[in-house]
């Protein structure tokens, strides 16, 4: 009785991270389990505004942002063209449940261990309220610190999508022969 006491003097916040932490989950899991690419995205798209709603959170308005304008936006458009581009239909043959049963189970099993591995050993250091940098989230620390201290990966992420869009015009072509740019 002591327990639920304590889980109804908590913080509306807590309410919201909780409610958007179910609602992260059933999106990831209906993204790997349903049959229906479209539906399959769909559910990606949810998922990505529910991650947007714990950049809010977290004080990260600039993330959500992004998060909702960069995934949820164009790379889902760019998934749903792509699925019905390829007019992908359903499988002549269907996956035997059992084998997707068993493979399910000892991967949640072997992710949980891990994860309560982790978990046990992770150490938390204690936030000094005087010290804490509330602005950590905000725009001009994310310019400054991928500008600064992470240049070089950021560079070089640039030219991996570079090189990943060049790889996909070059797919994307459907002449005979010699490719060319």
């Amino acid at each position: 009785m002591e327990y639920l006491k304590n889980i109804l003097s908590l913080p509306p916040i807590y309410y919201t991270f909780a409610i958007l932490s179910v609602l992260t989950l059933f999106g990831a899991l209906g993204t790997v389990m349903s049959r229906n690419p479209v539906h399959s995205v769909i559910y990606m798209i949810v998922t990505f505004f529910s991650l947007s709603a714990h950049y809010i959170l977290l004080n990260a308005q600039f993330l959500a942002a992004v998060n909702i304008i960069v995934y949820a936006g164009a790379i889902m458009v760019l998934f749903l063209f792509v699925i019905m581009f390829l007019n992908m239909k359903q499988e002549a043959e269907e996956m035997k449940k059992e084998k997707i049963i068993y493979t399910a189970v000892i991967t949640a099993v072997i992710l949980g261990g891990i994860l309560i591995i982790f978990l046990r050993r992770a150490e938390r250091e204690p936030v000094n309220p005087l010290t804490y940098n509330s602005q950590s989230g905000m725009i001009e620390v994310l310019g400054r610190s991928l500008y600064g201290e992470y240049l070089l990966p950021f560079e070089l992420i640039s030219i991996l999508l570079l090189v990943a869009m060049a790889g996909a015009v070059m797919l994307g072509k459907r002449e005979a022969g010699e490719r060319h740019f």
